[in-house]
């Protein structure tokens, strides 16, 4: 028999009805890094009872300061490897796809013919980030889109809004530039920070997947920014106003 304890403090908050619908709720999370990973976690251990996880990366010393899957016992191993074994602790359950790639657009069209009730967009290049979002909304799925997390450092600057609303983020700007070609202003929720990028940061890289550059990051923050994404998705699931 379910022990279904793990989630009693949940249904104390939510109530028996929503935490039932979330059991049976499919959520698609696009990219394991340190927004994506914590944000699956959030979501797993909210008892969403359906995840896939896509990320083609494997774990890197660089990614101990920031990302969950992130130990020196799991350096060299796929991502999503590390948080499906993971997820399943947390919720014995819980049915987990796992998608070892980095998409193409060919390939993101063919992951997103499955019915999601949700996708999160962890992703942090900006072509793919862009396509994930156009396709996404052509399908109709309610989406949540992680925007700049580097760089920063002050989790009470963070705020979600509208695409078409948000101030002060130079990759959101840049999605809303390039969302702009393809017709769309506004319609998904974007979480962002008022924080000022600390250009000092910056650092460049060898381009691979679709990367050029990327800032300095601190422990807590990309997991704040997995915290507000993983807060639209559950509010949203369960018809709470996610602004």
């Amino acid at each position: 028999m379910t022990d279904s304890r793990w989630q009693s403090r949940t249904r104390l908050l939510i109530g028996d009805e929503a935490a039932d619908a979330l059991r049976d709720r499919h959520v698609l999370v696009m990219g394991m890094g340190g927004v994506g990973s914590f944000c699956a976690e959030f979501l797993a251990r909210a008892g969403v009872g359906r995840l896939t996880i896509v990320d083609g990366d494997v774990v890197d010393p660089s990614n101990r300061n920031r990302q969950l899957p992130a130990l020196v016992t799991t350096e060299g191993m796929f991502k999503v490897d590390v948080m499906r074994e993971r997820l399943r602790l947390i919720n014995t359950e819980l049915q987990i796809t796992t998608i070892r790639e980095f998409l193409t657009p060919g390939q993101m069209e063919r992951v997103l013919a499955t019915r999601f009730d949700y996708v999160v967009d962890a992703i942090d290049s900006l072509s793919p980030k862009v396509y994930l979002i156009v396709e996404a909304m052509k399908r109709g799925y309610p989406l949540v889109s992680s925007m700049g997390a580097g760089g920063k450092m002050d989790p009470t600057m963070i705020r979600t809004a509208d695409i078409a609303e948000t101030q002060r983020c130079a990759l959101a700007r840049y999605v809303r530039k390039r969302l702009k070609k393809h017709g769309i202003a506004s319609g998904f929720t974007a979480v962002y920070s008022l924080e000022e990028t600390d250009d000092a940061s910056l650092m460049f890289t060898d381009g691979a997947n679709f990367k050029k550059s990327a800032f300095g990051t601190i422990s807590y923050l990309p997991a704040a920014f997995g915290g507000a994404c993983a807060g639209v998705v559950i509010r949203g699931l369960i018809a709470k106003d996610v602004r």
